[in-house]
């Protein structure tokens, strides 16, 4: 089924269908406070990291997985873990394509074979709102063009939780250009949390000079489509219209197929994300282009540094 955010969702102003939702939005709080209540932490012997968000997709945290795990790789043994959901196979392929991961249907069955494998640290890619694994860093995502949304929980907004579960974790990462609302989300969860410690990151392009001279068609089903073609349009990359997917999309042939036709009607090539080309068939590959990126965090020695001193 194909399901693309309420628009509503990213509304500062409280509108009727936010409103209408609240209820719903109360019970899935009071669910998620007795649930936690109940909980009884697990504890492993290996180091855990857990990488997560408050705000429903697209807010970086597999890029952000990907950099930890090629970072302690180097010097200890690292595995990552990612819950089995079949929406995500193409998460799962981009991180398989550089790292170890262990796919289970529980986070829990995934640690006993970490710890199986001997594992030293385990990164999970999602994962803050399962309270039965006591994680030694957490740390929450944000995409600064979307913050926390209208600040409702889910369905009134986007969030998984509620903003003051920031209280809880350790590391708040804001992905993208700060700005003026950006800097005062900062100041708003330093005051729930004033211990969090907050960086910055953005995304660098690795490919990008030899798609500067091309023309494209893009296409994305990805959480936030606008940060695709915001760096696109930070490289000066021509594009001539955007094909938007819902997030994590299975592409069909018959979506491939339209896709090309477009490109050949505008005289353009096809450009798409690395997740979402890693969501393609192999077979149906040919001709489309992806930009690949890499996270890079402002004051990154001090964002490790700090990873090293809880761990």
């Amino acid at each position: 089924m194909k399901f693309y955010k309420p628009k509503f969702w990213d509304k500062k102003n409280l509108n009727l269908i936010s409103l209408l939702l609240l209820p719903l939005s109360l019970i899935v709080i009071i669910k998620n406070n007795y649930e936690n209540s109940k909980i009884k932490k697990n504890y492993y012997d290996l180091r855990t990291i857990c990488v997560g968000n408050i705000y429903i997709g697209g807010t970086g945290k597999t890029p952000l997985v990907n950099k930890l795990a090629s970072h302690f790789k180097k010097k200890i043994k690292t595995f990552i873990i990612k819950k089995n959901y079949t929406s995500h196979q193409d998460e799962k392929k981009l991180l398989e394509s550089n790292h170890k991961v262990i796919f289970e249907k529980t986070r829990e069955l995934s640690l006993l074979k970490a710890e199986q494998e001997k594992a030293k640290i385990v990164i999970f890619d999602d994962g803050l709102q399962e309270k039965t694994i006591n994680y030694d860093l957490k740390i929450v995502c944000f995409n600064s063009l979307k913050l926390d949304g209208n600040g409702f929980v889910i369905p009134a907004g986007p969030l998984r939780e509620k903003l003051n579960s920031i209280k809880n974790y350790d590391i708040a990462l804001i992905n993208g250009n700060i700005n003026k609302e950006s800097k005062s989300f900062i100041s708003k969860i330093k005051n729930i949390n004033p211990n969090i410690k907050v960086f910055i990151g953005k995304y660098v392009p690795k490919n990008y000079l030899r798609l500067k001279k091309k023309k494209f068609i893009v296409f994305s089903g990805i959480g936030n489509p606008h940060t695709f073609t915001d760096t696109l349009k930070g490289m000066k990359i021509k594009f001539n219209g955007h094909e938007v997917f819902p997030d994590h999309y299975n592409y069909k042939e018959s979506d491939l197929q339209k896709l090309k036709q477009l490109a050949k009607q505008k005289t353009c090539e096809l450009l798409t994300t690395e997740k979402d080309y890693f969501r393609i068939k192999k077979s149906f590959r040919k001709n489309i282009n992806f930009l690949k990126v890499e996270l890079s965090i402002e004051n990154e020695k001090k964002f490790f540094k700090y990873l090293n001193e809880k761990l």
